[in-house]
């Protein structure tokens, strides 16, 4: 299956899909040393989003969310790449300084994506592939 969705950052990556079906605030909510997310509450609290494609609705919280994005990737826990139902500004720059392909606006919801499939995003055309 491949779905159409807005290029945010460019590149491509792939992983295993992981869908948080709420807003993640990345400041305190994801430790940027082993990219386990630790928001009290969050659907995903305790899971390592290291590698995976992260699909969520979209980033809440401070602006230095965009730099614990950056920071997840130089120390290699970031996620391989996001997938959102609509971008806002802190997740794209913090996905775009950290090299992190990303899409929104999939023709689906994202709790009608494939979970635990394998995903391959390509943020410079906009698609999302599933496997």
């Amino acid at each position: 299956m491949i779905l159409q969705g807005r290029g945010i950052s460019k590149g491509t990556a792939e992983g295993p899909l992981l869908i948080g079906p709420d807003p993640i605030s990345f400041l305190s909510g994801v430790d940027p040393e082993t990219g386990v997310v630790m928001e009290k509450g969050h659907p995903l609290e305790g899971k390592d989003i290291t590698g995976t494609v992260l699909a969520f609705e979209y980033g809440k919280g401070s602006t230095v969310g965009s730099y614990i994005l950056y920071a997840l990737s130089r120390s290699g826990h970031a996620p391989a790449a996001i997938i959102n139902t609509e971008a806002e500004t802190i997740i794209a720059v913090g996905a775009i300084i950290g090299h992190i392909p990303m899409v929104d606006r999939l023709t689906v919801p994202l709790t009608d994506l494939p979970a635990g499939t394998f995903a391959e995003v390509n943020g410079t055309d906009g698609t999302v592939r599933f496997t």
